[in-house]
């Protein structure tokens, strides 16, 4: 993202001076207590009043809670930058969040308060995003970025298939299916816009030679074949024709990462950890092919994408972000590397954890623990950055 535009005269706090600030530090705090939690409801010790089924609960809040927060934290800051116009700050930035917690808190006790009731306070967070986001492209005229809204638009259908779907139905299967090919999606298309351009950006300062490959045809097909597979997989996931078009995806994907230079970048961990969580986009879609040709249980790919791709891509951005865009030095902290080890450690727990069945108890505390323990830090460590002026220079 480039630097900060002109800001309107804002004199409130600082933490809704811009819209990463509140998104970032509530988004991640969630993130962590809502495993927190996930633990003991998947183990029977704990309920809350929700008509969802436990797993239900628990992977939309990662989707549909998690990350839409942190999506909107991103988009809130980079599409003025790409449009030119004014950042969401003050009174309407307060307003947007509070309909976020809103959905959280409506999600959490639909049981006493009606899925429908709750289903209209959560999703029309992601609606209000969306058309946010609709409005700032058109009048910016930033067409290039319409991909970015069909993504959006994609959660936003998810959300609301997934609430439909889980009353209905009595568990979420295309909704949850829908939110993690949306999600994968937008790893793709941020991950392959800002990974090749920080790399590059760094490599010409500290360590020039072999660069990032421009966007080309390849990159072109590599997306759209994604693209497809991920579409096949919603419809048809047991589909042995789906299976090897997600495989061929991701070995696709796989060559498209390796075109960027990752492996000339393991002395700044801000862009090494930006490689690291979209390596597990292909992952995701090898381990997922695999499990649609039976060879394999689901929970592998699909943890490869949310624990691995998700969780990994949101704190590498979230990180680099909140230093960059309050004027503090683009260095990973020693805390900062840390959450970047505890991250990976909780993906490849959860992956393996669905693996190794006999293992599988012992795997899942380890993950949760890890994955709580990185976005509580990350908020805590944070938090001066979100809560504090920007640094003058």
């Amino acid at each position: 993202m480039a630097p900060i535009p002109r800001l309107r005269a804002y004199e409130g706090p600082a933490l809704f001076s811009y819209g990463f600030r509140p998104f970032f530090l509530f988004g991640s705090l969630y993130a962590g207590l809502a495993i927190l939690a996930w633990l003991p409801m998947f183990y029977g010790e704990l309920q809350l009043s929700t008509a969802f089924a436990p797993r239900d609960w628990h992977i939309h809040e990662m989707l549909y809670g998690y990350l839409s927060a942190v999506v909107t934290g991103f988009l809130l800051t980079a599409v003025p930058n790409w449009t030119g116009r004014m950042p969401l700050q003050g009174r309407p930035l307060i307003v947007l969040v509070l309909i976020w917690v809103a959905g959280r808190v409506a999600v959490t006790t639909s049981a006493w308060i009606g899925w429908q009731a709750a289903a209209l306070i959560d999703v029309s967070f992601l609606i209000v995003v969306a058309a946010a986001m609709a409005r700032e492209i058109v009048k910016g005229r930033n067409w290039r970025n319409v991909k970015v809204l069909i993504a959006l638009s994609a959660l936003t259908i998810g959300n609301i298939a997934f609430h439909v779907e889980a009353t209905l139905m009595g568990a979420a299967e295309y909704g949850i299916r829908i939110g993690i090919a949306a999600t994968v999606m937008l790893v793709m298309v941020i991950g392959g816009r800002i990974v090749p351009s920080f790399t590059r950006n760094w490599l010409s300062r500290q360590n020039p030679g072999r660069m990032p490959a421009p966007f080309g045809t390849f990159d072109m097909i590599s997306m759209v074949g994604a693209g497809v597979a991920l579409l096949a997989w919603i419809v048809v996931p047991q589909w042995q024709v789906t299976g090897v078009a997600l495989i061929a995806a991701g070995l696709v994907q796989a060559i498209h990462m390796a075109r960027w230079a990752g492996d000339r970048t393991w002395r700044d961990r801000l862009v090494l950890i930006l490689h690291v969580a979209y390596a597990f986009v292909p992952l995701g879609f090898i381990l997922t092919g695999l499990a649609s040709l039976g060879f394999i249980p689901t929970g592998a790919g699909i943890h490869a994408w949310t624990g691995g791709a998700m969780g990994g891509m949101t704190l590498a951005v979230m990180s680099r972000a909140s230093l960059g865009h309050t004027g503090r030095a683009l260095v990973a902290s020693r805390m900062t590397q840390v959450l970047y080890l505890f991250i990976v450690i909780a993906a490849f727990a959860r992956i393996v954890a669905a693996l190794l069945p006999d293992w599988t108890d012992a795997l899942l505390h380890l993950a949760g623990a890890a994955w709580a323990v990185t976005f509580i830090s990350f908020a805590l460590t944070y938090w001066n950055v979100f809560t504090r002026p920007r640094v003058k220079a």
